[in-house]
């Protein structure tokens, strides 16, 4: 998401009027009021522009011809009319109500031919006109109507197909994207750089699951759906385009989700309408087939709590943004909690969207506001829970280490063999903390893997594994544990029993031998003969607190360098 984020958000709209039937058109592919007039038929006629002049960019969907006073009643609106003027009556009255139905009609522009009906235009027609805002031309050269209708018809059929062409190559971008690989995100990203403005997918009943694009300023699609979207979804903004993604199968009428287009940073054109709808039916097989709607939420929410963590979203526009999420944890301290698979990943058929759907059947009975998501390329399942008090700490990060771990199970994610998932626990805080807290939780998780399995691991206490685990790739770190311990490691190596394990017993109960023994179901004098063998083979007084806490951080650090 982007890193920049305005507040105060308004709508950048087109100046012109968007009630228009033309607004921008030349822009969508079709033909206006001022190409027309542009085309030989009616160039030929030496147009002149009485009132309107700044309306031509006005579409016209067609052509019509006619002399009948009631002509108004056939037409459907956006249509050019041409006429010679002998259905517009006789008495000014009628010439006012003949141009005022057109308007109310919404056609694009009056065309009335010079001749023996008009050499010239009555002032009751154009003062009508003008303040109708309706665009009336008149034409001092007889033209051939039937030429000027077959140009612009000709001109509008081209427009059309140019429009199905552009949808067409969005289509088949959307389409390699997931032939490639790629799933929903991929498919928005691409309809999103093609209208130029935001597209979010909601759910059947208006809940969002994925924003893809941009608002003004490069400011974050989900301030553009809080602002536009989630406060106006009974009335949309003038200009939205919302297209239902079909569900349940052909002919069965329901709705899966809906694609939601926002003129946000211009308006939207018919193209961009007829690219999502053929978008959506992409989309309702990709949906139907993966289940993505919970993996969609879930990976928006692990992206916003990633951009968090990594300082991609400012303090102060953080809770908006999680608002939007649906999260409110009210006046308490935010908790930063990570968990993180196994290195081996979920089981074929597995999948994100059905251990994301787990998580939160578990994490709902926990009582506690929660917002979690989703990061698969890490491995990561990031939260931010809000607490009452920091004294909660401990009990609800058992709660809600267990229901994690529980989601897991239920889930069937993971494969024969794999080791239980890492659940970290951070520093419970405001905002500002949280971001801290998530970013050291998930880099701890990830440290973490290969320690004694717990329930869950406090991150202020795995520092010093996180620094280790920092320094695995540099040749000191092997150096040091080789110098270390390596003797007790070829030790083993070669002979029984095993040193090292005793060592770390040993270690761990801060040099308790009564303890040690019992631990490792050892008479005392056993133990105080293989913990002499330790120190005869590294050389060291294993009551020297120096060499104790090397040994410690060479223990620490060798799963790292193995």
């Amino acid at each position: 998401m982007p890193p920049r984020r305005a507040r105060g958000y308004r709508p950048v709209m087109d100046t012109r009027d968007s009630r228009e039937p033309g607004a921008g058109h030349e822009a969508r592919g079709g033909i206006t009021v001022r190409r027309a007039l542009e085309l030989p038929g009616l160039r030929g006629g030496l147009p002149e522009v009485l009132a309107g002049a700044d309306r031509l960019q006005r579409t016209v969907r067609w052509v019509h011809a006619g002399e009948v006073p009631n002509i108004a009643s056939l037409l459907k609106g956006g249509e050019l009319l041409l006429t010679t003027g002998y259905g517009l009556g006789t008495r000014p009255a009628d010439e006012r109500a003949f141009v005022r139905t057109l308007a109310e009609r919404g056609i694009a522009a009056l065309v009335i031919e010079l001749g023996p009906r008009f050499t010239r235009l009555p002032a009751a027609l154009v003062e009508t006109a003008r303040s109708a805002g309706l665009p009336l031309v008149q034409l001092h050269r007889e033209v051939a109507f039937v030429t000027v209708t077959e140009e612009i018809h000709t001109e509008i059929v081209n427009g059309h197909y140019a429009l199905l062409q552009q949808a067409e190559e969005v289509h088949r971008r959307c389409t390699e994207a997931l032939l490639g690989g790629g799933g929903v995100p991929q498919v928005l990203g691409i309809l999103a750089d093609f209208s130029g403005n935001p597209i979010f997918l909601e759910t059947a009943d208006g809940q969002l699951l994925f924003a893809a694009g941009s608002g003004p300023g490069d400011t974050d699609p989900l301030q553009v759906w809080e602002g536009l979207r989630g406060r106006h979804k009974e009335e949309p903004p003038a200009g939205t385009a919302i297209v239902d993604v079909p569900g349940g199968g052909p002919g069965t009428g329901s709705v899966r989700a809906r694609l939601v287009l926002l003129p946000a940073l211009a308006p939207l054109a018919p193209v961009h309408r007829i690219a999502a709808e053929r978008a959506a039916g992409i989309l309702a097989v990709v949906l139907m087939q993966a289940r993505q709607e919970e993996e969609l939420a879930a990976r928006g929410r692990g992206d916003f709590l990633t951009d968090l963590a990594e300082g991609r979203i400012r303090t102060e526009d953080a809770p908006a943004q999680a608002r939007v999420l649906g999260f409110k944890p009210g006046g308490g301290p935010l908790l930063p909690v990570v968990m993180r698979l196994a290195d081996a990943g979920l089981v074929p058929g597995g999948g994100w969207a059905v251990l994301a759907r787990a998580v939160a059947e578990e994490l709902a009975s926990v009582g506690v506001p929660a917002l979690f998501g989703v990061r698969p390329v890490e491995g990561r399942v990031p939260l931010l829970l809000g607490l009452r008090a920091e004294a909660e700490r401990p009990a609800v990060a058992d709660k809600v280490a267990a229901a994690l771990r529980a989601g897991v199970e239920r889930a069937g994610t993971r494969r024969p063999g794999d080791r239980p998932p890492v659940v970290v626990v951070g520093v419970p805080g405001g905002w500002a903390a949280a971001s801290a807290g998530l970013r050291h939780a998930a880099a701890t998780a990830t440290a973490a893997q290969g320690l004694a399995d717990r329930p869950w691991y406090d991150a202020r206490r795995l520092d010093i594994d996180l620094l280790l685990w920092r320094l695995r790739d540099h040749p000191d770190l092997a150096a040091f544990v080789d110098r270390a311990i390596g003797p007790l490691r070829d030790h083993d190596d070669r002979s029984k029993p095993p040193l090292l394990p005793t060592l770390e017993t040993y270690l761990a109960h801060a040099g308790r031998k009564a303890e040690t023994a019992r631990e490792l179901h050892l008479n005392r004098q056993t133990l105080y003969n293989r913990l002499a063998r330790i120190g005869e083979l590294l050389g060291t007084d294993l009551d020297d607190p120096q060499a104790v806490l090397a040994l410690s951080l060479a223990l620490r650090a060798r799963r790292h360098v193995m």
